[in-house]
């Protein structure tokens, strides 16, 4: 078989066929969703949050995860019921049947997918590659090289991708694990570090200049990036064993697992390290394993959470080029996006053209900004895929499937709509970048709607 391209056609309908390779057991999808949400924000945006909320820093991302409990049983009862590759568009599709409106869903969330990637590359450009190389370190030039990197994984093939998040995903745990152990130790029984000025207080102290209303909601605004883990991981439902049955135990126990890490991780971070400290960095883990084991070399640290920075792009690299694929697949996008290698079995084209929008991103926006947008991007999908489930609980299928508490979904549409609004203090900034790049989708839709009309006016004469 050549290893040029070809178009692989899936058969429409809601049979599990599939030309992708089904690879990922309970086992690595667990390590996928994990490796997704503790990535770049534990990694790189604590300090931003801090910055926000104070040293409360444990507080937004509680509320984070309670939001995203909600939207998670919405999510499970979606992704048994529709086991395909394309995720909130495919429902958001199938609830309203409204082309437009899905095509929206599904670029917002490849966009989240790309924004939070570029937030990646550049906390991998940033303090910890700094602390490896110095202050006159490249960044721009490094990460590019890093999405360049990471597309050159993703075309060679999922079953690669996936070993190799098992590989980041363990790195990544081994780091948090370091900091979570030298950070508690320092707590409870002291450091060898002299300047260390352990202060448990600054666990209910809000940011002074705000209400701690604003203080938190504003936080948790942020903190929500974390949670792109559930498009991400049902973006690949293609490529899982029996979907259906594996995705509700896997993702609930990724989340409680990851909620967990993330609340003792912030206890730890802000009890060490003073708030003003915290928001001027982003590598905000390193000043914690400085100020709580001095003895261990910064430049492993550093190296962990550059590992760790990549396994979140790479699974997000690879969630917007299979959110693609799938939309060409269901006729939204043009089908060029569907043309898959004969020989490595991977959507090269929807890979290239996400590769090539988060250059761009990277090379423009700040590492705030992106990981705000990608919030706001998710809390909007969300919003609508809560609606979206009510909806097609009056469409049954054949199969059996996870169902949702109703009260989850309804919920889940309250609180997304609310984090999402600029009563939480949202930077408006979030709203200019994330409105710019939808427009850019609508430039898209517009564009595919009138090929699509002209190709079929010049066939029917």
């Amino acid at each position: 078989m050549s290893d040029g391209p070809t178009d692989i056609k899936r058969p429409t309908g809601d049979s599990e066929d599939t030309p992708l390779k089904r690879v990922i057991g309970p086992k690595l999808l667990l390590l996928f969703v994990i490796g997704d949400i503790l990535g770049t924000t534990v990694y790189s945006l604590t300090g931003v949050v801090a910055g926000k909320v104070g040293g409360a820093l444990w507080l937004p991302f509680l509320v984070a995860f309670v939001v995203a409990f909600l939207t998670a049983f919405s999510y499970l009862e979606l992704v048994s019921k529709y086991p395909r590759a394309a995720g909130a568009a495919l429902y958001v599709h199938k609830a309203f049947g409204v082309h437009f409106l899905t095509f929206m869903v599904a670029f917002a969330v490849m966009c989240s997918g790309i924004t939070s990637a570029s937030s990646a590359a550049q906390g991998f450009s940033g303090d910890y590659l700094k602390e490896i190389f110095g202050p006159g370190t490249p960044s721009w030039a490094v990460a590019i090289g890093f999405l360049l990197l990471l597309a050159g994984i993703n075309l060679r093939g999922v079953s690669e991708s996936v070993k190799a998040n098992v590989v980041l995903t363990l790195i990544e745990v081994s780091g948090l694990v370091i900091v979570i152990a030298a950070g508690s130790y320092a707590i409870f029984f002291g450091s060898s570090n002299p300047d260390l000025a352990a202060d448990p207080g600054r666990l209910l102290e809000f940011n002074p200049d705000t209400s701690p209303f604003l203080a938190v909601t504003s936080a948790t605004a942020l903190a929500f990036f974390a949670m792109v883990g559930f498009e991400d991981s049902v973006n690949m439902c293609e490529e899982t064993k029996d979907p259906s049955r594996t995705f509700p135990r896997v993702v609930l126990l990724g989340l409680t697992i990851t909620a967990v890490i993330y609340v003792v991780i912030a206890l730890v971070t802000s009890t060490l390290v003073p708030t003003d400290e915290l928001a001027a960095s982003d590598g905000p883990l390193l000043l914690v394993v400085q100020a709580a084991a001095p003895w261990f070399p910064p430049i492993a640290f550093s190296i962990i959470a550059m590992f760790a920075l990549t396994n979140t792009a790479l699974i997000n690299m690879m969630m917007a080029s299979r959110l693609l694929y799938g939309m060409s697949n269901e006729r939204i996008i043009p089908s060029v996006f569907g043309r898959v290698l004969a020989f490595r079995r991977t959507p090269f084209v929807s890979i290239l053209f996400t590769s090539i929008l988060a250059i761009i991103l990277v090379s423009s926006v700040d590492i705030a900004s992106l990981g705000g947008t990608t919030s706001l991007l998710l809390l909007m999908v969300f919003a609508v895929v809560n609606v979206a489930v009510l909806v097609l609980r009056r469409d049954p299928v054949a199969h059996s499937h996870y169902s949702a508490p109703t009260w989850a979904p309804v919920l889940g549409v309250i609180t997304c709509v609310f984090f999402a609004s600029p009563v939480t203090g949202r930077p408006l900034i979030e709203y200019g970048i994330a409105g710019s790049l939808l427009a850019i989708g609508v430039v898209f839709w517009l564009v595919n709607h009138f090929t699509n009309r002209a190709r079929a006016e010049t066939g029917s004469a």
